[in-house]
């Protein structure tokens, strides 16, 4: 069965508020700041600024995976943005991501501060500040690219598509729901054919593809995302589970999935993270 709709859309599209949805209170259609307020800097040279939706996650587990390899000038504050409440919307915000969105990171270490958005770029930029995850031969490099735009490019389909009209819209119809549903279970196609024959995405090594990938991919296999889990027949991808509960299992994910995270929970809550001590 598929909806009828009356809506023949206009020459020229207006603004209407509101939107509907969860998010209609923060989605509108000019960028720039709404409020003026600095960011707060703490003691350590990197400064996360973020909430622990799964590009949040992808930072905060990068991070705990380098102080669990020992890289100590990898100590972080991670400052927590509501979203909700339109906290990426400030100016000091807006002056390190012009786009609005968390993550966002600034690293004190040098000079002058260096500002890094976007969630794949910030594995990037950590992964060869400190040497490690991220292969050093062209080839293993080459793959672990290879991936991590592969999730750059594909989770807007799983967020804003799937998510987004399967749980978050205000009303439920079938076309946008079977399109983004077909789409995400291709995607996991692609990650099980993939992990057939490799323990992580990019090889027998554990990466910043895996790092990027996981929070979204991995969180929904294992039910955490959308509510989704039964939904998408998601027992069908035993290569996707089987890499998504290894990963699960790390010490420096537990820590980092419960960075800035405020609700589930009460144990697996750390709304800021000023010092290792905080997630103990």
């Amino acid at each position: 069965m598929s909806e009828s709709s009356s809506y023949q859309p206009p020459k020229v599209w207006t603004w209407q508020q509101p939107s509907g949805g969860q998010f209609a209170n923060i989605n509108r259609p000019i960028a720039g700041p709404t409020h003026d307020k600095a960011l707060p800097i703490g003691q350590h040279p990197l400064q996360l600024y973020s909430l622990a939706t799964p590009n949040g996650v992808k930072v905060t587990i990068m991070l705990e995976e380098l102080l669990a390899l020992g890289v100590s000038e990898a100590e972080y504050d991670a400052w927590l943005i509501r979203i909700q409440e339109g906290d990426q919307f400030s100016s000091g915000f807006v002056d390190v991501n012009p786009n609005s969105k968390i993550p966002a990171l600034v690293d004190h270490s040098g000079d002058t501060p260096t500002k890094v958005f976007e969630s794949g770029n910030i594995l990037l930029y950590l992964a060869e500040k400190f040497g490690q995850l991220l292969p050093q031969d062209h080839a293993g490099k080459t793959e672990t690219m290879n991936w991590l735009f592969w999730q750059m490019g594909s989770a807007p389909y799983l967020g804003g598509g799937f998510g987004h009209f399967y749980a978050y819209a205000p009303e439920k119809f079938e076309y946008p729901i079977n399109r983004f549903t077909m789409e995400t279970k291709r995607q996991l196609d692609v990650l099980n054919r993939n992990l057939a024959n490799r323990n992580y995405i990019a090889g027998d090594d554990y990466t910043i593809a895996d790092i990027a990938i996981w929070p979204w991919y991995g969180a929904l296999v294992l039910g955490r995302l959308y509510d989704a889990a039964e939904f998408l027949s998601v027992d069908e991808y035993c290569h996707v589970m089987r890499w998504a509960k290894a990963i699960d299992q790390r010490p420096a994910v537990i820590r980092g999935r419960k960075v800035n995270r405020t609700w589930g929970e009460d144990a697996e809550q750390v709304a800021e993270r000023h010092d290792a001590s905080d997630l103990d």
